[in-house]
C-alpha cells in the first residue's frame, strides 16, 4: 500500500502509529523510502515486508526513537543508527530499534535522563543503548494503549 499520494502527500493514516506521532520529515522519510522500495521490490515475495524494513533503515539515517516518536538526529548528524541500518539487502545484523547505538555516550545518557531510566550513570554505552530500547519500547506500549 503506497504511503504518499499521487502529490506526494503522505497518507498519516497508513503510517506506523510511532511515525504518526513524529515529525512531517520523519514521516516524509519514511513514506517515500516504503514506496519507492515497494516499486523496488514488486516481483519479490513479502515485498511488503521488505519494503518497510528499508523505509525504517532509511529513517534511521536521520532520526531516532526517543520514547513513542522519532526526533531528528542530534545536531543533524546524519548515517545509520546501528549495525542493520548499516547494512543492506540480506543484511541480518543486530538492531537498536530505533536508538542511534552509534551516537555519543553523553547524548545517550541525556536521552536516558529524559526517559528517566534508573541506574543510567553507572551503565556502559552498550547498557544504555539496551535500557533506551526497552523504555522506548514501554512508551510506545503506553502510548498505543492511550494511559
Amino acid at each position: 500500500m503506497a504511503m504518499t499520494t499521487k502529490s506526494e502527500a503522505v497518507r498519516e493514516d497508513e503510517l506506523p502509529s510511532t511515525l504518526q506521532r513524529s515529525d512531517k520529515k520523519a514521516q516524509a522519510t519514511f513514506a517515500k523510502a516504503h514506496d519507492a522500495a515497494e516499486q523496488t521490490y514488486a516481483d519479490e515475495p513479502n515485498t511488503e515486508e521488505r519494503a518497510r524494513r528499508t523505509a525504517f533503515s532509511a529513517l534511521k539515517h536521520t532520526h531516532e526513537k526517543v520514547g513513542d516518536r522519532w526526533e531528528p538526529k542530534d545536531g543533524g548528524r546524519r548515517g545509520p543508527s546501528d549495525a542493520q541500518a548499516a547494512g543492506g539487502a540480506g543484511t541480518d545484523r543486530e538492531t537498536a530499534g530505533g536508538v542511534d547505538a552509534n551516537a555519543t555516550k553523553a547524548h545517550l545518557l541525556d536521552l536516558a535522563r529524559r526517559l528517566d531510566v534508573p541506574g543510567r550513570s553507572s551503565m556502559t554505552k552498550d547498557e544504555l543503548v539496551a535500557a533506551l530500547q526497552r523504555a522506548n519500547d514501554r512508551e510506545t506500549a503506553r502510548a498505543r494503549s492511550g494511559s
